[in-house]
């Protein structure tokens, strides 16, 4: 599963759909717009669909996710976006797909109407493959498997590399100084374009007027011209960022340069660079580096997990390199970019790497390797002894004491006793307000703090005019006097509808002569 969790737009996903999803890209001004591929190669996309970029076909919004039927099992290895928004990618087979803006032919279809659905990029590239794909603001990119670099859109700077500054319509391939050279990563800033060769030589093209091409100059380029002063240092990735540049070394040091406004190169000051600079690590090996074209912020993360970020971090600005809790540099532009979009396609490893909290969850009930079951209503539940003596104070006492492979549970029902368990093993309790009174009676009963606290929020998030005096009723047994509280106040604020329940007819004679005491004095029979 590929946690999306930390961007917004998906918030409104359920949870099914969610655990689906395996690939994602987060776009547009406001960061609110999506695609994402599921675990069966099915894609959907959801949001404001801005120039059509959803390439569902029309321009219409939309708040639920809605399928690309085009897209749907073609095995996407590379997505960029840029400021239109257009939309390219490159499939496992090779083939380039547009979409979406394209006032300035940035889909290499030579037009300048806009595509509301994803289209193949034929010209000069029918008999080629690529691997990577990369966007600027209205120009795109991409890298062949024999390591050639094709371009095509807005040209006002030189951005395609062709020598001029006319727009170019259709896939052109960079050549002067790239000629019989193998590139190996591409990357776009706003209005330039840079390229690592297999070597680690680094060219750049395009608009230079914040020094974002390192040449020493702030004059812009039509062709790829070599950074001189990286002379001997292997780059083994670079990334762009709005108007600056980040490249990492096969030593795990970091070079920036390029406009520094916010502090995106990380040097303590907010001084533009035109020549590269080393950027003080603390001696850490970084191992990826990341920015966007949409924004100032910069990331890396280092050889033993940490991820630093610095630039424009939520307004701020931040000019040292500075260490988060985040173990991914995705996090970093989820939390504090602006806009909050992914700088690349976002993807789940292809092994299928679990944590160990998913983990836990997958072996709880499996009794392929359980070595301890409950008995519970003639029904089983297979479990760990000693995950459930890490868990909870109870089953440590317990099992020191008995090497039974077998527990008979009497005392309460099977499905509380599981989603006990199951609790144990994931750190949530899925049932309803009504259930979750009887795990409410076994965390009093096993004194599971969190979990008594788990069930008084379940109850509250579904008391209805229904099952309030119910609810009620086991707050009071079970000495939970928040929820008693909660409970008490929504029964006096729906007092008419409460007192014709089947469940307020049936209360305890004692319960119902404080409720009315209680009530009273809180002025709920005042005219």
């Amino acid at each position: 599963m590929l946690d999306v969790g930390k961007w917004p737009v998906f918030a409104l996903l359920p949870p099914e759909e969610l655990r689906l999803i395996r690939q994602a890209c987060v776009f547009g001004s406001a960061a609110n717009e999506a695609i994402y591929v599921t675990v069966n190669d099915e894609a959907f996309a959801l949001g404001t669909n801005c120039s059509g970029c959803l390439g569902l076909g029309d321009t219409q919004s939309t708040i639920e996710s809605r399928r690309i039927d085009i897209l749907c099992g073609k095995k996407i290895v590379s997505l960029s976006y840029g400021t239109g928004p257009h939309l390219v990618l490159a499939t496992a087979d090779g083939e380039v797909y547009a979409w979406g803006h394209n006032g300035y032919s940035q889909l290499g279809n030579g037009t300048t109407n806009h595509g509301l659905t994803p289209a193949l990029v034929s010209t000069n590239l029918i008999n080629k493959s690529v691997t990577e794909v990369a966007c600027g603001s209205h120009h795109t990119i991409a890298l062949t498997t024999d390591g050639e670099v094709y371009a095509w859109g807005y040209n006002n700077s030189g951005q395609v590399g062709s020598g001029s500054t006319a727009n170019q319509p259709t896939p052109r391939r960079v050549s002067s100084c790239l000629q019989n050279k193998v590139v190996v990563n591409i990357a776009c800033g706003q209005l330039c374009s840079m390229a690592v060769l297999d070597n680690g030589e680094t060219y750049g093209w395009g608009y230079n007027c914040n020094g974002q091409l390192g040449l020493g100059t702030n004059a812009n380029q039509q062709t790829p011209c070599r950074i001189a002063a990286l002379q001997g240092i292997n780059i083994v990735q670079v990334v762009c960022g709005y108007a600056h540049t980040l490249a990492l070394t096969d030593e795990g040091f970091v070079y920036s340069w390029g406009a520094n406004s916010y502090g995106q190169l990380g040097t303590g000051n907010k001084s533009n660079q035109a020549l590269p600079t080393l950027i003080n690590m603390d001696k850490e090996r970084m191992v990826e580096v990341a920015a966007c074209h949409t924004s100032h912020t910069s990331a890396a993360k280092t050889q033993s997990g940490q991820v630093l970020m610095w630039g424009q971090c939520r307004g701020q600005a931040v000019a040292y390199p500075h260490l988060t809790h985040f173990t991914s540099t995705d996090d970093v532009f989820a939390c504090f970019a602006t806009p909050a979009v992914t700088w690349h396609l976002l993807s789940v490893d292809g092994d299928d790497y679990l944590t160990v909290a998913q983990s836990l969850k997958r072996e709880f009930d499996s009794p392929e390797i359980s070595d301890l079951k409950f008995l519970v209503d003639g029904k089983c539940i297979h479990v760990h002894k000693a995950l459930l003596k890490i868990r909870c104070e109870h089953f440590r006492a317990l099992l020191n004491e008995t090497d039974e492979e077998t527990i008979e549970v009497h005392q309460f029902s099977y499905l509380v006793y599981r989603a006990f368990l199951e609790y144990l093993y994931t750190d949530t309790i899925n049932l309803p307000p009504e259930d979750a009174i009887g795990l409410l009676d076994l965390a009093t009963y096993y004194r599971e703090s969190r979990l008594k606290r788990l069930c008084q929020e379940t109850i509250k998030r579904g008391i209805t005019e229904v099952n309030a005096v119910t609810l009620l009723s086991a707050a009071v047994k079970y000495e939970a006097r928040e929820l008693e509280e909660f409970c008490f106040k929504f029964s006096v604020n729906h007092l008419t509808a409460v007192t014709q329940t089947q469940a307020f007819t049936n209360m305890d004679h004692d319960l119902l002569k404080n409720f009315i005491s209680k009530a009273s004095r809180y002025g709920a029979f005042k005219n």
